[in-house]
């Protein structure tokens, strides 16, 4: 017998249309009709969306989950990154990051992005030093139970060093991660002694193991740090699909010499990760006066066409003790933070970030893959205001998940 095919019916699209959306059984649109007479019916699986707003599902283009959801169990007292990093460094030492714990951790922290409307995750993982992939074991476990509803990948965020004395056990672990089927590689050459060194190693390694790149870039408002000219030069031509995350010293550049980077960015097809949560958390902490937001360049970015996506990173960690795993949130950030409009925000936690992740485009026509959510919103600017819990996610035309709400206004007795 035929696998039945999927008819969803009952929501509206931002411009008001009430579409009736047919999908084959491999997850694709296949028919798109205002009337429910002009979509075959027969034999099918009816989703109603009973007046939900239909968008396309989102994603979570920058996580770490093997740290995620710790901030009750790794104190970070000083607030600030070395108070994070040190807090981290000790918790691991103390035995506080176990793999059943984290494992359990990762889940948790997965259900809480699906319920949200997310179908599509990268998340960085802590790879080599004292921990060599135990970290990247857990996260391959954890996951293995959400393939069917999400797509997952992880990306080495490899340690210090990765080139010179010092480097041989972070390089092992990082090429037994690829071993073990990491996707994507990655690491800090800011942080590096030799920035340089560091990226022409990732991206060597990207092209030898037909991997991606995704670096965490100058995360430092100091303006002359400029390792994104690294990731620039080696991206330019290679054909590694690159993501540069990050990059706040961006945002503390003059226009006029933000503006010809920019362009470079743009011309070397590099995407870049704005990440607002934990960089206004982290960043600024010095300046009490006139603080800067930490952020990247955004709307010289944007000016130059460079492919700006926007995500969580830290998510209730010492590293940024709140934040809800709701990419609705990173875009109200985007809006507040970052100028600007909800509509352009809206398209940097859905169609920018698959493109930066080397994903199919989603929209609501005939071909595209039925990844949707349907959210109780009049708009995409109501839904990135309130943040609605009420949330129907779909992957491929099935419900992979649902989240429903009730307020209760009880009569007042006087």
């Amino acid at each position: 017998m035929t696998q039945p095919r999927t008819l969803i019916s009952g929501g509206f699209l931002e411009d008001g249309s009430t579409p009736h959306i047919l999908v084959d059984r491999d997850g694709r649109i296949i028919e798109v009709s205002e009337r429910v007479g002009d979509v075959s019916s027969e034999n099918v699986n009816h989703i109603d969306l009973d007046g939900r707003l239909i968008v396309p599902s989102l994603v979570e283009p920058h996580a770490h989950l093997d740290k995620s959801l710790t901030a009750d169990v790794v104190p970070n007292p000083k607030g600030d990154l070395m108070g994070a990093i040190h807090g981290w460094r000790d918790a691991e030492a103390a035995g506080v990051i176990g793999h059943e714990e984290m494992v359990a951790r990762i889940r948790r922290s997965l259900e809480m992005l699906l319920a949200s409307g997310v179908t599509a995750v990268r998340s960085h993982i802590n790879v080599g030093g004292p921990v060599s992939t135990r970290y990247l074991v857990a996260a391959i476990e954890a996951a293995a139970t959400f393939r069917q509803r999400m797509d997952i990948e992880f990306v080495a965020l490899t340690y210090m060093p990765m080139s010179g004395e010092g480097s041989d056990i972070n390089l092992t672990a990082l090429n037994d991660a690829i071993e073990l089927g990491v996707e994507v590689i990655g690491g800090c050459p800011h942080l590096e002694p030799d920035s340089d060194s560091c990226v022409s190693k990732v991206f060597e390694l990207a092209e030898r193991h037909q991997r991606k790149v995704d670096l965490h870039v100058d995360e430092t408002l100091d303006p002359t740090a400029l390792t994104i000219n690294d990731v620039v030069r080696y991206s330019r031509g290679s054909g590694i699909l690159t993501t540069a995350s990050h990059c706040v010293s961006l945002g503390m550049l003059p226009v006029d010499q933000v503006q010809s980077l920019a362009e470079n960015v743009a011309a070397a097809e590099v995407s870049i990760v704005a990440l607002p949560q934990t960089n206004l958390f982290l960043q600024g902490r010095d300046d009490p006066v006139a603080t800067p937001r930490g952020l990247t360049a955004i709307h010289a970015l944007l000016a130059a066409g460079v492919n700006l996506v926007a995500g969580a990173d830290n998510a209730q960690d010492p590293f940024n003790f709140v934040g809800r795993n709701d990419p609705f949130e990173t875009a109200a950030l985007m809006v507040m933070a970052g100028h600007m409009l909800p509509i352009d925000a809206f398209a940097t936690i859905s169609s920018n970030p698959r493109k930066a992740l080397g994903m199919p485009e989603v929209s609501i026509e005939v071909g595209q893959p039925a990844d949707l959510l349907a959210v109780r919103a009049g708009s995409t600017r109501q839904a990135i205001a309130e943040a609605p819990a009420d949330r129907i996610v779909m992957k491929g035309g099935q419900v992979v998940a649902r989240t429903s709400a009730m307020s209760e206004f009880p009569p007042v007795i006087t």
